[in-house]
């Protein structure tokens, strides 16, 4: 398996579509994707030169990320490739003075409890979800 951060490599459809696919990204557009995506530091999971897996992280890349969008293609769950790609946005070089990361997940905390994400529940992080604007 080979990572990537180059989106010259980044076979944008299939990726926007099993994102569009998800519970999460089900209200996105191909625009809000590719938006999110110039404005992330994303990685790509390659076997043989095909993309198997996408992430990306988002912040002010000194003090703040968030970890978003971190799927593998269907046939090669699995197989290490999500572990790959969020290592791969913890190691990368931009985000290397990044001291508070965050994530949003509903069904893999498994995964991210690895690399010693916790749920926040100190009472101090707040949300607010508001609809997608066109």
């Amino acid at each position: 398996m080979e990572i990537s951060h180059d989106l010259a490599r980044l076979d944008f459809q299939a990726t926007s579509d099993l994102l569009k696919g998800s519970y999460w990204g089900a209200q996105r557009t191909d625009e809000t994707n590719r938006r999110a995506f110039a404005n992330s530091i994303c990685v790509i999971a390659l076997i043989a030169g095909r993309q198997v897996g996408f992430a990306r992280a988002s912040g002010d890349r000194a003090v703040f990320a968030r970890i978003s969008d971190v799927v593998v293609w269907p046939e090669h769950r699995g197989k290490g490739i999500g572990k790959a790609l969020v290592q791969a946005l913890l190691d990368h070089p931009e985000l290397s003075s990044v001291s508070t990361w965050m994530l949003n997940t509903s069904d893999a905390h498994g995964l991210y409890a690895r690399f010693g994400f916790k749920p926040a529940t100190d009472g101090n992080e707040m949300r607010l979800d508001r609809p997608a604007a066109g």
